[in-house]
């Protein structure tokens, strides 16, 4: 599982015009899933996640994770960060999981989150999405499962 995590002052994401997933400060995640992906994979990168300190204490440093500051968590599935562009022009997709797989394993994420006691917003699996958000900081990390040693 790959996911690009933004710590965010707010984000949406719009589907056929209308929100469907809003959130305040926190945390924007884009989540994609790969053929070889597990349930290990999901639980790994959601305890990961949950954790990760990367907002600021009272003293200015990053030491503080979503869950003790009370943040929320947008995820949106997206299977282009599994595209490999070394190759020619066009991205292949080869290593992305089959859809159904994907969206288990996706949703099975969210949950594993909400699990963390983290209040969890999604996007529409398979939606032409428009995503929104304010990136505080700048702050954007890129989390792997397969890169966890």
């Amino acid at each position: 599982m790959r996911a690009v995590v933004q710590r965010v002052s707010s984000a949406r994401v719009v589907v056929a015009e209308s929100a469907v997933g809003e959130i305040r400060q926190g945390l924007m995640v884009l989540l994609g899933v790969e053929k070889e992906d597990t349930e290990e994979d999901a639980r790994y990168l959601a305890g990961k996640l949950a954790g990760l300190r990367i907002f600021e204490d009272d003293s200015g440093k990053m030491n503080l994770s979503v869950q003790e500051t009370g943040g929320e968590i947008l995820v949106v599935s997206q299977f282009t960060l599994l595209g490999d562009c070394r190759q020619g022009r066009r991205p292949g997709f080869s290593a992305a999981a089959p859809p159904e797989e994907a969206d288990r394993l996706y949703l099975l994420f969210c949950e594993l989150l909400r699990q963390h006691r983290i209040s969890v917003a999604t996007g529409v699996f398979r939606a032409d999405m428009d995503v929104h958000l304010v990136n505080h900081g700048p702050v954007t990390f890129i989390l792997d499962s397969r890169k966890r040693f």
